[in-house]
């Protein structure tokens, strides 16, 4: 068990979070929510010891562990991946290395004898003998090749980086698992492994995600970080949202009663407070008037966008035909003899390695070379939100400069109100477009898609950097945008309540299917969901 007492963290004069009170119990997982900038991680940082409260403190229970996902993907490069994995458990690979040195000298001594069988004896109590094969069925839960065990960390890319790294979370086997997006840049059936992995671990688990399908199968609890203050509620994501969506109603409900109540009793005691038959109703009105009080809601800091895609033009019959496209990046072959034809109403997912999804998109934005044709129909327009979007805040522009530039209306108050709905109100909408974070970016990326009114959309990974009200809003954008769309993502619910056609490029291979997400992934990956 973990529990923090009274613990509040504050950045200047920022509070964000006071007098947090909170038990997380052994079998359970808490899923760690709240906008971005509410201090999730910070949190995670405050309960693993590496960054001090400014109140208050935590405590574990005697001998209990803890261990917290690193997020530092080049602190291993110097190693070799099996060893990696195997340095989450500490006292092991002490115990390895001692062994290691010992039986390297050359005059070994009788001292060095009784040593070195009392580690033999700790190695087998921490089951050292299975610890590599142990290993390995991690790694290849998380797809990584069994020829990369013994490479070493440095030649990995990022994504196969942060697998090992969530290996070597998974071996340590602590009392409390600390995970701060665990599922960044895992594939379909890493993702699937990891969440069974974690619904039969049995110690704690606290985790960070965006990801809401991910919560919804994982967590038991969700913790909920607002208000300056952090709540745990039982269930999981779905169970916790409808929930605090329908408190607030229930409170705006009874604000809005007593309201109407007040300005009654107001406008009677205004009307007959002079009225001396009417006086002593006047004065008990008064009184009832005085009892009442409307319950404080305090402002949440989550807030969600209003993201509504509207074509300019409706689509025609004819939309996108691909004709034996091939595609390569620095000689590495990315697809080949790729055809196929969109349809009205297509809203089309690319599965498969993402450089090789990320170049099919960038392709058909005619931003790299290939070969073959992409004919679209006398009606389509279209625009490509890319993932890395860099070029586009190269200026010292702000933001309302910077989305005028791509305003259809010259009107300054018109390109304000867009920005409002986008979250960019008042002095925000004047930030420099060079300093926005990642997710500011994402948002004025498709502020920008929005006001241009294509009828077929190209996104890529358009949840990246986005907080979960956000994702929620685009989701359903989305959901209801009435024209076309080609689009990835890793974002399984995003996935499922969008895309009715399939386009996995596995290799060699084109696999292409119209069904819905879940169906593909059961019939095609034999992933239950």
């Amino acid at each position: 068990m973990i529990q923090t007492t009274n613990v509040s963290v504050r950045f200047s004069a920022r509070v964000l979070y006071e007098g947090v009170n909170l038990k997380f119990t052994n079998g359970n997982c808490y899923g760690l929510i709240g906008a971005n900038g509410a201090g999730k991680s910070t949190f995670l940082r405050v309960l693993s010891g590496d960054l001090q409260p400014d109140t208050g403190h935590v405590s574990v229970g005697p001998k209990e562990t803890m261990y917290m996902l690193k997020q530092n993907h080049h602190e291993y490069d110097d190693q070799t991946v099996l060893k990696t994995v195997l340095m989450g458990n500490k006292q092991l690979i002490d115990i390895m290395d001692e062994k290691d040195e010992l039986y390297a000298k050359e005059d070994f001594t009788e001292e060095d004898g009784i040593r070195a069988g009392d580690l033999e004896g700790l190695f087998a109590e921490l089951d050292g003998w299975n610890a590599d094969s142990n290993v390995a069925i991690l790694l290849n839960g998380l797809n990584i090749d069994e020829e990369l065990h013994e490479a070493q960390m440095s030649t990995l890319n990022n994504s196969d980086k942060v697998k090992v790294l969530l290996a070597q979370a998974l071996f340590a086997n602590p009392d409390t698992l600390l995970l701060d997006e665990p599922t960044n840049s895992l594939d379909i059936k890493a993702i699937a492994w990891l969440e069974n992995f974690l619904i039969n671990f049995e110690n704690t688990v606290i985790v960070v995600s965006h990801d809401r399908h991910f919560l919804n199968k994982v967590c038991t609890h969700i913790a909920d970080v607002d208000f300056g203050k952090i709540r745990i509620y039982a269930g999981n994501y779905d169970f916790w949202y409808e929930s605090s969506q329908l408190i607030t109603r229930q409170l705006n409900s009874q604000n809005k009663k007593k309201e109407d109540q007040i300005k009654e009793l107001e406008e009677f005691i205004r009307r007959f407070s002079a009225n001396a038959s009417k006086s002593k109703q006047a004065t008990s009105r008064k009184k009832t008037l005085d009892k009442i009080t409307l319950d404080d809601i305090s402002p949440s800091t989550r807030k969600y966008p209003f993201i509504d895609f509207k074509a300019e033009r409706e689509s025609g019959r004819s939309i996108l035909e691909a004709k034996n496209v091939s595609c390569s990046i620095d000689g590495v072959e990315m697809f080949s003899n790729l055809s196929f034809t969109m349809r009205k109403n297509d809203k089309i997912v690319l599965l498969g390695d993402s450089v090789a999804t990320n170049a099919l998109l960038r392709c058909l934005s005619n931003e790299i070379e290939y070969t073959g044709t992409f004919e679209y129909g006398q009606t389509i327009s279209q625009i490509f939100v890319p993932s890395d979007n860099t070029e586009y805040f190269n200026s010292d522009k702000s933001i309302v400069e910077w989305l005028t530039q791509y305003s259809k209306i010259d009107d300054l108050s018109y390109v304000r109100g867009f920005l409002g709905r986008m979250l960019f109100s008042g002095e925000e909408a004047l930030k420099k477009v060079n300093v926005l974070s990642g997710g500011e970016k994402v948002r004025c990326m498709l502020s920008r898609a929005m006001m241009q009114a294509p009828n077929l959309l190209f996104l890529e990974d358009p949840t990246n950097h986005l907080d979960l009200e956000t994702i929620t809003s685009l989701n359903n954008g989305l959901i209801n945008y009435k024209s076309e769309m080609i689009f990835t993502s890793h974002d399984h619910q995003f996935i499922q309540t969008i895309a009715n056609r399939i386009i996995d490029l596995r290799g060699n291979t084109i696999i292409e299917k119209s069904t819905s997400y879940d169906d593909y992934l059961s019939s095609d990956y034999g992933i239950e969901i």
